[in-house]
Parts: C-alpha cells; sequence; structure tokens
C-alpha cells in the first residue's frame, strides 16, 4: 500500500468523523427543539397533541361554560355582518325578507353543529377522525381535503375582512389592505400554534370588546339604516338560494365541531354542551347577519357608506358608521379589524388538524408545524382575493353547504341507525379508529356521498351555473344533500356490512 493509500484513508476517517459530528449536532438541535416544546407543552402553553383520540383519564376539563363563549366569540365579529350584506346587496332582498331567512335557516342549520359537538368528550375524538367510522381510514382523506378547502376559505375570508378594517381606519393611507390582512394572520398563527388551552382562554375574553366595538358601531351610523332600498317581495328562488347560502355559511362547523371539546370531561352534561354551542352560535350570528342585512340595504342610500364598500367592502362600510366619532372611532375600527382573531385563530387550529388527518404518515408531523403551513397559504391567498372580494366571497359560499350536508347526513345516519347513539361502539377497542381492519371500508359512505349529488347538481344555483331543478325552485341543493345522502346511506351500509362484516 503506498503513501497515497495512507492519505486516502485518513481523509476518508477525517470526512467520517466531519459528518458523525453534523449527524450529532443534527440530532441535538432537533432534541433541543423538541425539549423546548416539551417545556411549553408541561406549562399548558402549547398543545402537542395532534389528531390521535385524547385518553379517557386527560379529558378532565369541567369549565364547560367555555365552549359558550368559544362559539359566541367565533360569530361575534364583522364575519357574519358581511354575509348578511349579501342577502340585501346581491340577493335583492328586502330587509324584513333577508332577516326572515337569517332566522329560520340560522335556527335550524344550528342543530347539527350543537349536536355533533357533544361527541367530543364522549370519544374525545376529532370530527374527522370519528368520521373514520362511516368513512374508513383511507375514503375520509376526501373529507378531509373538502373540509380543508372550507376552513381555508374561511381562514382567507376572515383574514380579509380583518385586514381591509385596519386598512380602512385612516383610509389606507397608513395601513393597506395587503399589509393589515398579513397582521391579522400572524396574530392568528400565534394563538393557534399554542393549541388547545391557549384558545379557549382568548376566546373566554375576546368578545367583550368585540361586541362593545359592534354596539358603538351600531349607535353611530344606527339613524341611516332606515334608508332602505325599495326593492319587491322576494320570489320562492330568491328565499331558497340565500337561505342555502345563510345554511353554507353554519353547517361547515359541524365538521370541527367536536375539536373544540376533546378535552371536556367524558360525564359532561351533552344537554349544556350542546345548549350552550347552539346559543353560542346561533345567537349572534342571526343578530349580526341581520345588522349586515340593514346595512347592505341601505349602502346605496348613504353616500359615505357606498364609497366606503366600494373601497373596502362590509369594513369600510363600518369605518364609514364610526367617521362622526373621529378619533375614537378610528380606535373602534381598530377593535373590529382585531375581533376577526377570534374566528380565524379557532379555524386556524381545525385546519392544522385537519392537515395531519390528511395521510396516515402526517400524524408524525407535528400540529404546530401546520398552523405556519397555514397561514403562509392564508396571507398568499387573501391579499389575492382582496381585489374582488365579494364576488369571491359568493362563490366559495355557494359550494361549501352542499358536501358539509352529506357529511352530516351520513355520519348521524351511522352513528344513530347502526350503532344506536352508543358511544361506546367507538371507544371500546382503542385502537380501532387507526386500524383498517376494525374500520368500515367506506365505500357505502363515498357510495351514498357520490349518488346524492344526482339530484344536488340540478338543484345547484350558483353564480357560474344554475341546475335545471333550479331554474323552477331555488336552490335547493343543501337540502337534497342532508335528506339524500342519509336515505341513501342506510342500505348501502347494510350491503356493506353483510359483504365486510364490519
Amino acid at each position: 500500500m503506498g503513501t497515497a493509500d495512507f492519505g486516502d484513508i485518513s481523509m476518508n476517517e477525517e470526512a467520517m468523523k466531519r459528518n458523525l459530528e453534523t449527524d450529532v449536532e443534527k440530532q441535538n438541535r432537533l432534541a433541543g427543539v423538541k425539549g423546548f416544546f416539551a417545556q411549553l407543552a408541561a406549562k399548558g402553553a402549547v398543545e402537542l397533541r395532534g389528531c390521535t383520540p385524547v385518553p379517557y383519564e386527560e379529558r378532565n376539563v369541567t369549565q364547560y361554560f367555555n365552549i359558550f363563549s368559544l362559539w359566541f366569540c367565533m360569530s361575534c365579529n364583522p364575519l357574519p355582518i358581511t354575509f348578511g350584506m349579501v342577502g340585501t346587496l346581491s340577493f335583492g332582498l328586502s330587509l324584513r325578507d333577508a332577516a326572515l331567512i337569517i332566522l329560520f335557516l340560522t335556527l335550524f342549520s344550528t342543530v347539527p353543529v350543537a349536536y355533533l359537538c357533544t361527541w367530543g368528550p364522549r370519544t374525545g375524538m376529532r370530527q374527522l377522525v370519528q368520521a373514520r367510522f362511516s368513512f374508513g381510514k383511507y375514503f375520509v382523506s376526501v373529507l378531509i381535503l373538502l373540509n380543508l378547502a372550507t376552513l381555508t376559505g374561511f381562514c382567507v375570508v376572515d383574514s380579509v375582512i380583518g385586514g381591509q378594517a385596519l386598512s380602512a381606519v385612516m383610509d389606507g393611507e397608513t395601513i393597506n389592505a395587503s399589509v393589515g390582512i398579513v397582521i391579522i394572520a400572524v396574530l392568528s398563527l400565534l394563538i393557534s400554534f399554542c393549541g388547545f388551552k391557549i384558545l379557549h382562554v382568548y376566546q373566554r375574553f375576546a368578545w367583550v370588546p368585540a361586541l362593545i366595538a359592534i354596539i358603538i358601531a351600531t349607535g353611530c351610523g344606527g339613524k341611516h339604516l332606515s334608508s332602505q332600498a325599495e326593492v319587491p317581495s322576494a320570489t320562492a328562488a330568491q328565499v331558497l338560494s340565500f337561505g342555502g347560502l345563510v345554511a353554507s355559511f353554519m353547517l361547515p362547523w359541524a365538521a370541527l365541531a367536536s375539536d373544540f371539546s376533546t378535552y371536556l370531561h367524558p360525564e359532561a352534561p351533552s344537554f349544556r354542551i350542546a345548549l350552550y354551542t347552539y346559543v353560542g352560535l346561533a345567537l349572534p350570528t342571526i343578530l349580526l347577519m341581520t345588522l349586515g342585512a340593514a346595512m347592505g340595504g341601505a349602502v346605496l342610500n348613504v353616500p359615505d357608506w357606498l364609497e366606503g364598500w366600494e373601497t373596502n367592502s362590509a369594513s369600510g362600510v363600518l369605518a364609514a358608521m364610526l367617521h362622526p366619532a373621529g378619533g375614537f372611532g378610528r380606535f373602534v375600527t381598530v377593535i373590529l379589524g382585531f375581533s376577526m382573531l377570534g374566528n380565524l385563530s379557532a379555524t386556524m387550529y381545525s385546519v392544522t388538524l385537519n392537515f395531519q388527518m390528511l395521510l396516515p404518515w402526517l400524524f408524525k408531523i407535528q400540529r404546530v408545524i401546520f398552523s405556519i403551513v397555514i397561514t403562509a397559504i392564508v396571507i398568499g391567498v387573501a391579499i389575492e382575493a382582496a381585489k374582488s372580494f365579494f364576488v369571491n366571497l359568493e362563490n366559495f359560499l355557494g359550494l361549501i353547504g352542499y358536501w358539509s350536508a352529506t357529511f352530516i347526513g351520513i355520519v348521524v345516519a351511522e352513528h344513530v341507525v347502526f350503532r344506536h347513539s352508543n358511544f361506546n361502539s367507538y371507544t371500546e377497542d382503542e385502537k380501532a379508529w387507526d386500524d383498517p381492519k376494525k374500520l368500515p371500508p367506506g365505500l357505502a359512505a363515498i357510495g351514498a356521498a357520490v349518488l346524492c349529488f344526482g339530484l344536488v347538481i340540478p338543484g345547484m344555483s350558483q353564480i357560474w351555473f344554475i341546475g335545471p331543478i333550479a331554474k323552477t325552485t331555488g336552490d335547493i341543493g343543501f337540502e337534497a344533500a342532508l335528506v339524500l345522502s342519509s336515505l341513501l346511506y342506510v342500505p348501502l351500509r347494510f350491503l356493506e356490512r353483510r359483504l365486510c362484516g364490519r
């Protein structure tokens, strides 16, 4: 062996040593990061648990009223106001007709959200983990994709409304809408990053200044709410179409309802949890959507409001309502912008859970990482969506109610008909939720979901498509999805159980 050979060996040994040191450094860094998160988790500052079911002994939260404050805070902001304005501005409804539709459709479509929220304490499962017992381990990913798209859409809407409110403070001279969107999204990231405990603590108090700000805005601009545009009486098509939009605002919450209740004690009184959810979600939604409908009906008759609308949509109208209050009004407008944090942070929290559920191997990635991912996505999409906000809002709303109604029909049918409302059937085998051999194949659920769209599509009425049935009746898509999905699922599930034995 020559001198050169010994030199090569020495160089290889040095390279191996450097690589080994590099690997050790990487491991130490990773251990340091994990240790840091572990310390935060031990103090309750960050929730590291993702979508894995919460064990019985860890479901120990007994502050049940937090459920009310969470849902109330999520709904006490300009988001319902913006949706309500669609009824009078886009659908051409009178304030009376829009208010009646908002009232009855909200009362109806909040029921499944309240019902599914009670499943969290009893099973310890996030909503779409529980859906595996209908859709199976792999087909549930279709639902998760749809839910991710829906929740991301809501995050975008929240960010745009909050960003436009901050921009409206000084008519865009200090902060434009894009900068406002970034501010709102990053602040929401901090709350969603921390997880369940911090989220509930924030929501417990954040609704108070938001409610006060909305009351002040209404008081400052209320004298113009009577300046309603003259419109003809509503047709059946208008009623059903706007009713479908209101339902599309409420029903998607059903797909994440138990995400916020999994840490509650297993013996939590189901009626109280359902009541807190129902009132906390429905009460502010009805009142603020109706306020939005009143604002939308008066916008064209109040020059300052119209100018604010053309610049910053609903946030611009709220800012215009507060102009008479001068500097104090600007301060209140800032509060209105930050009130979007309640809805946005809770929605982002559910998005992080859904990312984990999308593919089995994603469970290995910490939930907190996905909070950063969704923030980056939302900022990029929201800045672009803000350029044609109202059109994008209507297109988004028109679609999400259909799949949400289908999901509700199927999971409720499985729970009531096949599991006889017995929650022990989900938890008696602690590993069943993640074992495809113990879960249904999901063919019945997917089959029912696909087949029901044979009637849903003809009953759709959207800006870009009006089905042959909807041309006569108006939009009946979500009603068809809700009823037909459950009716189809029952015989298909009986067949699936006979063929597959599970």
